[in-house]
């Protein structure tokens, strides 16, 4: 959750050529709808002073925000203050001397002696920033620039275009700015001497714009993904490593997906994008052919991401964690439909994609997608809708009103859709399994289902703040629980748990490092790692104690859950790879072994999604979505973390260099390939 805002809602900051006086309102809309502002002030003296707040799916930022510029464009000081997306405090500064600059956050603090031009990041900003930064960028030439704490940053025009508002033109230009995480930021600029904001657009999500131009501004959406796209073609065919129509990958322990283990080292050949034979060690091939040297590492089958929202450079991620098949829990319909006919054509690199359906109601608190619905009859045209363009399942959200979910998931059915989703706000999970539920997203709404009461408004933060007051007093003897795990057993309810979205939440607290990407923070760039390194939480120092016991509680619900035969999905909802990884090992750590952890990954996903017979397992033609870990996973999970190879239909991606194009330090190196 807490990555797509990171991406989405301003995490640059600088500032660049001076603007003029003024004060410049922004509407910030999801799904056309205006949710929220951002005011910025510039004045005599040059300083710029902002305020940003907004609200999406009961949840958002407040923001109060001062930068001052310096001569060469860059921070001389910035100051911001405020709460994040779910409510934790934000109080970060810097400032810059002649021959020093400072800085202080919640996630860190530091300095460092500067040598020459320099760029602050900060942790949290306002679209502003983002702006600022370009302007510094483009002032000093579109060279490169040093960025603080550490890092470099660039800047790249990708379009240009003119916007109408009535009589109203104004002509705009596209930047990439690149350096800072492990995308690029887009923003759009006015193309004129001031270069003011004029836009970000987060594709099928969120556009900021000027006060009553979202609308014209929506013309920009497709020239901004027609330029990202090309970007992400190029990256896709440099990275990839087509080995033709038949090949083989040696000496290699094969990972048994029924019987949970790996074998003695073996051979497998690959024909035309399908596992052909699976030979002993040391085999001698029919022909001459590529030859991957496995080099005793594991093959496991490529593993399944059951709950994320995707976008077109999370996918690399995913690839790059060794994920081949994902099911994308809720999206702008027309965007993600172009992801996956890009990804299936080839064009982009990243797994398949299987969408889930989303459907929310029509209330303040709703997350604005292309069904948000007033009534039971939009709700069951929404249905119709998705299934009559083969969408596997549907996916009901927090304003779903409790009375229609019975009709909804029987109507569902009798058209061959499964049914998820979050418990509708004044209902209990109990409620969605015996009204027809097929399965429930996220293990704090399945324990909420002990202590909410029939007025518990859970579309807002209280779905969060509810479970580290109280998650730690719910007995998991009691009758209660003991009733509801029989109930998900005897209904074969399917978990999707998000363990590792919810542990950074209940377990990081302010100064506290990130225990869900703390093993890959020294990978990744200095702002995605001080992002991760900042609580999402408001927890009151007295309190954080009590956070840390009900994630506990959440977790030894998981295993029971799974004591007691209940099928449980691998999913995020987070970024991509790094999650999944940690939501393995939070599996084992609630009690799964691990082989069982890599099944979960695997086998499960590939059951609920109905593609067991074409993947999910290593076995004779079956489509050739492989990893090649080293170490052995299913001994030691945290293994899981070493990809050296991913194979999808037979082409070979190397983590390595995927990882290396987005700015992370590679976790292991790509085997030898020998070609005849």
């Amino acid at each position: 959750m807490r990555i797509i805002l990171f991406m989405l809602a301003a995490v640059l900051g600088g500032a660049g050529a001076a603007q003029a006086a003024g004060v410049s309102e922004y509407d910030i809309a999801f799904a056309g709808k205006v949710s929220g502002h951002q005011a910025t002030r510039v004045g005599p003296d040059g300083a710029i002073t902002t305020t940003l707040s907004y609200r999406n799916n009961g949840r958002g930022p407040d923001l109060e925000e001062r930068i001052e510029v310096a001569r060469d464009g860059t921070f001389a000081s910035f100051r911001v203050m405020g709460t994040s997306t779910f409510g934790s405090k934000i109080d970060e500064r810097f400032t810059r001397g002649k021959e020093r600059a400072s800085w202080r956050s919640t996630a860190d603090r530091g300095e460092r002696r500067l040598d020459g031009a320099a760029q602050y990041i900060p942790v949290e900003a306002s679209f502003e920033a983002d702006a600022a930064i370009a302007r510094a960028l483009l002032a000093g030439g579109g060279r490169a620039m040093a960025a603080l704490p550490a890092g470099e940053l660039s800047i790249e025009k990708l379009a240009a275009a003119t916007v109408t508002h009535g009589a109203e033109r104004r002509a705009v230009a596209l930047y990439a700015v690149r350096g800072a995480s492990v995308q690029p930021t887009f923003i759009w600029l006015t193309d004129d001497a001031g270069r003011q904001l004029f836009a970000v657009i987060a594709p099928g999500y969120m556009i900021v714009a000027p006060r009553g131009w979202t609308t014209d501004a929506a013309v920009l959406e497709p020239l901004q993904k027609d330029a990202e796209k090309r970007l992400l073609e190029a990256l896709a065919t440099r990275l990839a490593h087509p080995l033709g129509d038949e090949f083989v990958i040696r000496n290699v322990r094969v990972f048994d997906s029924d019987r949970a283990a790996l074998s003695a080292p073996q051979d497998v050949y690959v024909h035309e994008g399908r596992i052909a034979a699976l030979y002993p060690a040391g085999s001698e091939a029919t022909g001459a052919m590529p030859a991957i040297d496995g080099a005793g590492r594991a093959l496991l089958p490529g593993l399944f991401d059951m709950h994320a929202h995707e976008d077109a450079w999370n996918v690399l991620l995913d690839l790059a964690g060794g994920v081949t098949t994902v099911r994308d829990m809720g999206n702008d319909n027309r965007t993600l439909a172009q992801l996956r006919h890009d990804l299936a054509a080839g064009r982009l690199a990243g797994p398949e994609v299987i969408a889930a359906g989303f459907i929310e109601g029509d209330s303040p608190f709703a997350a604005r997608a292309d069904f948000v619905v007033k009534n039971l009859a939009e709700a069951q045209a929404a249905v119709d809708w998705y299934a009559q363009r083969g969408y596997p399942q549907v996916k009901l959200y927090n304003s779903i009103r409790p009375e229609w979910m019975a009709p909804l998931a029987q109507y569902a059915h009798e058209r061959g859709l499964r049914v998820s989703g979050h418990v509708p706000a004044f209902a209990r999970a109990e409620d969605a399994v015996r009204a027809g539920y097929d399965e429930l997203q996220h293990v704090n709404q399945m324990m909420l289902n002990f202590f909410v009461a029939p007025d518990t408004d859970t579309r807002t933060l209280a779905r969060f703040y509810l479970i580290g007051e109280r998650a730690a007093d719910v007995d998991l003897d009691s009758p209660a629980v003991q009733d509801f795990l029989r109930l998900l057993k005897e209904r074969g309810t399917t978990l999707d748990l998000t363990l590792a979205t919810f542990e950074y939440m209940f377990q990081q607290a302010a100064g506290q490092p990130n225990p869900t990407f703390a093993m890959v923070a020294d990978h990744v760039p200095v702002a995605l790692a001080r992002a991760w390194a900042t609580n999402t939480m408001d927890i009151p120092r007295a309190r954080v104690a009590r956070y840390h016991a009900g994630y506990e509680k959440l977790l030894q619900f998981a295993g029971r859950a799974y004591q007691a035969g209940i099928p449980i999905l691998a999913g995020t909802d987070d970024i991509g790879g790094f999650t999944l990884h940690r939501e393995l090992e939070l599996e084992v750590r609630a009690g799964i072994p691990p082989a069982e952890a890599i099944r979960i990954a695997t086998r499960n996903g590939a059951r609920v999604l109905g593609v067991w017979p074409d993947r999910g397992s290593i076995a004779r033609g079956k489509r050739a979505d492989l990893i090649l870990v080293e170490g052995d996973p299913t001994r030691n999970i945290s293994d899981i973390r070493r990809v050296s190879l991913v194979m999808k239909a037979g082409v070979a991606w190397f983590p390595a260099e995927i990882h290396e194009a987005l700015g992370i330090r590679r976790f292991a190196d790509p085997p030898a390939i020998s070609k005849p």
